[in-house]
């Protein structure tokens, strides 16, 4: 049976998908993938932090944050020249898309033409190119995508009945309004968020229910593994089961058929053997390369290992002669909604 595109989820439905047994729910998020996806294909991103630190807002899992001692240090915004080399490298390592992130609650009017520098010539090079640099308003959502901006990255992070337990210097509908923004705008967007943060099973359904209820389902949803800081208060925070993290990416797969569901920050921390069960269970997309933000990430000559050894390989970006995204091709994306320590 043909997987139907829904926006209408119930939360019961979604807790009845994670309370089936773990080969049951790994079988039908599989056959969902192999509708929309080839199953051997990963799309490969890489992100490169263009402005650490000094975030004001109080995220708790975010070593980005200034009022938390993490040993992360405010810095300016990188100039064009170094993140364009920086682009080149990605690329030439075999990545498909460039996110550049910064730890702003949101970018000042004045900060939007130096992005969109960076966007142009990022794009330029070839690459998706791909952003997350916190709150948006409509005109600056437009003078990115004027400036070759192809997806914007902004998390939900957790449930709306549970985010007052992380953050408290933003509104979920804050959040929501910057998600809206940006799909008016015409960028296609990147919003996942983060398990492992003290939430239970119904918090992390509730999660996945807003994503998939939004007017458009993002089209990609990166799922962060919690990377506990010290400094941070959600440091020394009890682990989740590596099993409910693929829960997590099986259901995501099943309501949210054609997004890309990317492992993003915990995946250092991830073992082979989880993340090809994360790749059996629906996830497609990664991000790529050894430092994501602030916390470290596999390195590629891993992950190619890895690739080799299950018989995947990376998705290649398909362009039109004006070096648009081909129509029908879908790709992954980014980091954590204000340029925070988590990814896409």
């Amino acid at each position: 049976m043909a997987s139907v595109i829904r926006h209408d989820w119930h939360p019961e439905e979604l807790l009845a998908l994670f309370e089936l047994p773990f080969p049951e729910l790994l079988y039908r998020a599989a056959g969902v993938h192999r509708e929309h996806f080839d199953p051997t294909e990963v799309q490969v991103s890489t992100l490169l932090s263009v402005k650490t630190g000094g975030c004001p807002e109080d995220c708790a899992y975010c070593p980005q944050a200034q009022r938390y001692d993490t040993g992360v240090s405010a810095q300016k915004l990188m100039a064009t020249d170094d993140v364009v080399a920086k682009a080149r490298q990605a690329k030439a390592a075999g990545a498909s898309r460039f996110c550049m992130g910064a730890a702003w609650r949101s970018p000042k009017d004045r900060d939007i033409p130096k992005v969109a520098a960076m966007i142009r010539e990022v794009k330029a090079l070839g690459l998706e190119t791909c952003a997350t640099l916190g709150m948006l308003d409509g005109a600056q959502a437009v003078a990115l995508r004027e400036a070759g901006l192809d997806y914007y990255n902004h998390n939900l992070d957790t449930a709306p009945d549970y985010y007052d337990s992380i953050i408290h210097t933003r509104q979920y509908q804050d959040r929501l309004d910057t998600l809206e923004h940006v799909r008016e705008a015409g960028l296609k967007t990147c919003c996942g968020g983060i398990v492992g943060m003290g939430e239970t099973r119904a918090h992390r359904a509730g999660l996945l229910l807003a994503l998939a209820n939004l007017p458009g389902h993002p089209d990609s949803v990166p799922i962060n593994r919690l990377v506990q800081v010290a400094g941070t208060p959600l440091h020394g925070s009890a682990e989740l089961d590596p099993f409910e993290f693929v829960r997590m990416i099986a259901v995501a797969r099943i309501v949210m058929p054609r997004a890309m569901v990317r492992l993003s920050a915990g995946r250092e921390a991830m073992s082979d053997e989880l993340q090809a069960l994360c790749f059996l269970a629906g996830a497609n997309s990664i991000f790529y390369g050894e430092k994501l933000l602030t916390t470290g990430n596999p390195d590629t000559e891993r992950d190619l290992a890895l690739f080799s050894r299950l018989g995947l390989r990376p998705m290649a970006v398909q362009v039109d002669a004006a070096g648009h995204d081909h129509p029908g091709t879908v790709h992954a994306d980014i980091t954590c909604g204000a340029g925070c320590g988590q990814a896409a």
